[in-house]
């Protein structure tokens, strides 16, 4: 796998409150269009080019926090089975083996040691 480029490219928050998390966030200098608290999925990308996306998650508000994704693109179909293969042989729990989502990515999700979700795709 050492040949396949990966990067962080998006991290996701799944938010209980999506109109007052963007609302936050513009306070902070993001953008988003007129409009984005009515839709199932919003991201702005920061300055450093890095996404960061946002999904209503009613469980959030039970869990008392937001939940956080970290999303690294691994270049290619090929390189997202190889990430998944490394990480899952290394003993981590595998989510979601690899698929060629609906949405045109191939797609995948592990955890890492604490829990959170991190998905791999291309």
């Amino acid at each position: 796998m050492d040949h396949i480029s990966i990067r962080l490219d998006a991290i996701g928050v799944g938010t209980s409150d999506l109109a007052a998390s963007l609302a936050f966030y513009r306070l902070l200098g993001l953008a988003f269009p007129e409009g984005a608290e009515q839709q199932p999925h919003v991201e702005a990308e920061t300055a450093g080019g890095i996404r960061l996306m946002f999904d209503p998650d009613e469980s959030a508000a039970d869990q008392g926090r937001g939940r956080i994704a970290l999303a690294f693109h691994c270049g290619d179909a090929a390189g997202v089975d190889a990430a998944y293969e490394k990480v899952t042989a290394a003993g981590h729990h595998g989510e979601s083996k690899p698929f060629d989502a609906p949405w045109g990515q191939r797609y995948a999700v592990v955890h890492d040691p604490d829990g959170n979700q991190i998905d791999l795709f291309a």
